[in-house]
């Protein structure tokens, strides 16, 4: 009897059996045999807004506290954040879990069905809304009052032999400029202007140049607007912390597997509102290829920093912490229609009519 080496009769043995097992995947939609769908899972999607504020020193900066007597200059670059706002929203995701299907009796017409693009069941013979996008990432440059110094410093500034010196020649423009401003708005200048809006023009031209050469020594701030979002998959129901993301004055908000930053948390607290089962229903449509929803129960859900300090706080139904009802009746028959809307959020029942 010849023998085959071993590894030749395993292959031979995976291709056999992958010759005889064909595995369907779950396709959402209607089909000739019925309607397959999914339910939902209840997440979160958390935005977080947030400021950023980038000030870069002046070319004079080392010698604001001596010329202009001020203290709080920056000498080097500094990025600094700030939390704005916070929102949280719910939504649905196709929960593979509670993937189900609807079978038709023979002689039925095919109903109308409205699936989300994951394939969660929105409605059975009635049109419904798709759900609503969810808010995007973003970032949004605010308008700079930054003037070009370069343009406001004298002959005199530039012909300076050291960086001192031209800083001190800027300080001594500086009090000029608030002195003629102070002269002009007495009406005791030398040249006075001859109307209103030649007055107006003149003092924002010396505005503009104090601020062009203010700069140099107290530098520009450069603003910008940013917009985070989270997916939050709740990981526990009875009140452990989850942290949602982390926040840096300097590095900003960071996702909540990062190391630096102070964590925000989560806590998913079941209030336990599921009402009861009716013991008279239970198992008699155990078998029964009928519509499946879903009835939650109320969550409290709470946002809160390191500190305790609670940011947001709600109270949501989740699909998770709820079971699986059937729709009893038959639902495709020649006496009536039935028209089914489930929440896209929770899977719940959300309308029910019926016309003969």
């Amino acid at each position: 009897m010849k023998r085959l080496p071993i590894f030749t009769l395993a292959l031979s043995m995976a291709a056999a059996a992958t010759a005889q097992t064909e595995v369907a995947v779950f396709t959402p939609g209607l089909t000739a045999d019925g309607i397959c769908y999914f339910l939902p899972e209840t997440r979160l999607h958390l935005t977080v807004e947030a400021l950023r504020e980038v000030r870069t020193p002046g070319e004079y900066a080392p010698y604001a506290s001596h010329f202009l007597r001020q203290d709080n200059v920056p000498q080097q670059k500094e990025e600094n954040w700030q939390l704005t706002t916070v929102s949280v929203v719910p939504y649905g995701v196709a929960d593979p879990s509670r993937a189900f299907s609807i079978k038709l009796k023979a002689k039925t017409s095919a109903p109308l069905v409205t699936l989300a693009p994951d394939g969660c069941l929105l409605a059975v013979n009635a049109e419904a809304p798709q759900p609503q996008p969810l808010t995007q990432a973003s970032s949004e440059q605010l308008p700079a009052t930054m003037v070009d110094a370069d343009k406001c410093k004298t002959p005199e500034m530039l012909a300076a032999t050291s960086r001192r010196k031209a800083a001190e020649l800027a300080a001594a423009e500086i009090c000029d400029i608030r002195e003629n401003r102070s002269l002009l708005m007495k009406g005791q200048a030398d040249f006075m202007p001859k109307d209103g809006e030649q007055l107006k023009q003149m003092l924002a031209g010396l505005t503009r140049q104090e601020e062009g050469l203010t700069q140099l020594f107290c530098g520009w701030t450069a603003a910008s607007r940013h917009t985070f979002t989270f997916g939050i998959r709740p990981a526990n129901f009875e009140g452990a912390r989850q942290v949602a993301f982390r926040f840096s004055p300097q590095l900003g908000v960071l996702p909540a597997e990062a190391a630096d930053g102070e964590p925000y948390y989560f806590t998913f607290a079941n209030q336990h509102t599921l009402p009861a089962e009716d013991p008279s229903q239970k198992g008699s449509r155990k078998e029964q290829e009928d519509l499946r929803y879903c009835v939650s129960s109320n969550v409290l859900v709470t946002l809160t920093d390191s500190h305790d300090n609670i940011v947001w706080q709600q109270t949501l139904p989740f699909a998770q912490v709820g079971r699986i009802e059937h729709l009893g009746g038959e639902l495709f028959n020649k006496k009536q229609t039935t028209h089914v809307w489930l929440n896209p959020t929770t899977g719940g029942l959300q309308k029910l009519d019926a016309t003969p």
